[in-house]
């Protein structure tokens, strides 16, 4: 059976030291969490900057660099991926200016959805700006997908030369108006990817474990970390740590005999910014 990708999410947009005091907030604190995560054993980690006063997203790049710097310096090998999100801003220059730190890939949610207090809005054009910056960088793209129609839209992107393969999906359940834990839509989503692609899934809330369950018996990889769960039980009785979420996808992934994939085997596949 193939490796397992390992997607780290360890801090997220939304997650408060006040609803949870184990997430990391600061540079430092992402960076500490990170590196003992890498030392554990992840494939990638997916970044979100935070303004250390105020807990709230930032697309700053200085915020970027001090997070991007202190990964790359602890944990050389690692395949980083920055937040493109339009959940808290939808400017171009705001959502795209951390490409310039040249991580190796960034986030790229194909089309608008709504989240249950908040829309996320990426335009048509937006995504298609996006896409070419990326490329001007040589930064790939972490392909978002919530629904089916999102997929749909990065074939229409392929098509056009937008983007191009080496593709990576994180097919993401649980969201209100999207896919949910169900073997018919997972499997829909799945067989509609295109041939070659990487995919992974994640889960929003009490989806996140059995969308880690369902990935590691099916094949796929698993985003895990505090950005979409922040509780370790389903009577959310128990707060969760980003390294007791890792540590149990650890546990699935021995019982069903999946070998983790290291970074470097990733990044060889060509997720690696060259320029790096």
């Amino acid at each position: 059976m193939k490796k397992l990708i390992i997607n780290f999410t360890p801090t997220g947009m939304i997650p408060t030291k006040e609803m949870t005091p184990f997430v990391p907030i600061t540079p430092n604190e992402i960076i500490e969490q990170v590196h003992e995560a890498f030392d554990l054993g992840i494939t990638m980690v997916h970044l979100h900057a935070r303004d250390s006063k105020t807990e709230q997203p930032t697309h700053k790049m200085e915020e970027y660099s001090l997070i991007l710097e202190g990964v790359r310096r602890h944990c050389k090998s690692l395949v980083t991926c920055l937040s493109l999100s339009g959940r808290s801003v939808n400017e171009f220059e705001q959502r795209s200016e951390c490409l310039e730190l040249m991580p190796d890939m960034a986030s790229l949610t194909l089309s608008s959805l709504n989240f249950t207090k908040q829309p996320s809005v990426n335009s048509p054009e937006m995504i298609g700006l996006l896409a070419k910056k990326m490329k001007e960088y040589g930064v790939k793209p972490e392909l978002e997908i919530f629904d089916i129609g999102m997929i749909n839209y990065g074939d229409y992107l392929i098509k056009k030369g937008i983007i191009a393969a080496p593709l990576y999906y994180n097919i993401i359940l649980g969201n209100i108006s999207g896919l949910q834990i169900d073997f018919s839509h997972i499997g829909t989503a799945v067989n509609s990817l295109p041939n070659g692609s990487i995919w992974s899934l994640g889960g929003i809330g009490n989806s996140q474990l059995p969308a880690a369950t369902f990935a590691i018996a099916g094949g796929g990889g698993v985003r895990i970390g505090l950005e979409d769960n922040i509780y370790f039980n389903k009577s959310r009785t128990k707060k969760a740590t980003n390294i007791e979420l890792i540590a149990r996808v650890h546990t699935l992934a021995e019982m069903f005999e999946r070998e983790v994939m290291t970074p470097k085997e990733f990044g060889d596949k060509g997720f690696y910014n060259k320029n790096r």
